[in-house]
C-alpha cells in the first residue's frame, strides 16, 4: 500500500480503464455501496505498471491496487450492502467463485496477454480460455446459485462474473452452453448499480462504442 498525494481529497478516486474487467468489479462495488467517487483515467501517474484499477481512499489517503484487495477493503471499511456472507464457510465459497474468475480466467485473457499473443491468434486464444473457464464456473454455480451466484443475495462473485461474460460475448464464446451463468448475468444486468458500471457508461469510453 502506498501513500496518495499530499493534498487531502473529499471523496475516493478510482483510476480506471473503461473495458478493464478488474476496474469494472470495483465500479460495481462502489455503486452498490452507494459510495460517491471521482473517476480518473490518469492512472499511470500513481501506478507505473499501468495496471488498473487503483483506488485512493478518502478516509486514509492511501492508494490501493489489485481489484480483489480493493473489494475486500471496501467490505471491511464500508459495511453497507455487504458483499460477503457472514458465515466463514459461505464466505470461503464466495471467494472461491471470485478467484475462479479473477485468478484462473482473467489473467490469461487480459489485454496485456492478448497483445503478446498477437492479432492473428488473440481471438481464438481468448475464446478458448474463456470457454474452459466458464465450464468450471458453471459447474461451481450448479452447487451455489440461487437468484445470483451464491444464493439470493448479490456477492463479490457476481461482481467478478459480469465483466467476464461481457468478454465472453466479445470474443464469440457460445454462452448458450452456460445457462446458469447467462441467467445470472441477465438478472444482474437489470440492476442500476451494474448498469452504471458498464464500460459504455465510463468517461474514457470512446464515443463510437457508447
Amino acid at each position: 500500500m502506498s501513500s496518495a498525494a499530499d493534498h487531502s481529497i473529499n471523496k475516493p478516486v478510482l483510476y480506471s480503464y473503461f473495458r478493464s474487467s478488474c476496474s469494472w468489479r470495483v465500479r460495481i462495488a462502489l455503486n452498490l455501496k452507494a459510495i460517491d467517487y471521482e473517476r480518473s483515467e490518469e492512472y499511470l501517474k500513481i501506478q507505473p505498471f499501468g495496471f488498473v484499477p487503483a483506488f485512493i481512499d478518502d478516509k486514509t489517503g492511501h492508494t490501493l491496487i489489485q481489484s480483489v484487495s480493493i473489494l475486500e477493503f471496501l467490505e471491511e471499511t464500508r459495511p453497507q450492502c455487504p458483499l460477503l456472507p457472514k458465515e466463514p464457510l459461505e464466505r470461503a465459497t464466495v471467494r472461491a467463485l471470485v478467484h475462479a474468475v479473477a485468478m484462473d480466467i482473467q489473467p490469461v485473457t487480459n489485454l496485456r496477454i492478448l497483445k503478446y499473443v498477437g492479432d492473428d491468434k488473440k481471438a481464438d486464444w481468448a475464446k478458448h480460455f474463456l470457454t474452459e473457464g466458464f465450464k468450471a464456473v458453471e459447474a461451481m454455480l450448479e452447487k451455489t446459485a440461487g437468484t445470483y451466484s451464491f444464493g439470493d443475495s448479490i456477492t463479490m462473485a457476481d461482481l467478478a462474473l459480469v465483466p467476464q461474460v461481457y468478454n465472453g460475448v466479445r470474443f464469440g464464446v457460445d454462452m448458450t452452453a452456460f445457462p446458469i451463468i447467462s441467467r445470472i448475468n441477465a438478472t444482474l444486468g437489470e440492476i442500476d448499480a451494474f448498469k452504471a458500471a458498464h464500460p459504455t457508461k465510463q468517461i474514457d469510453c470512446p464515443a463510437d462504442l457508447r
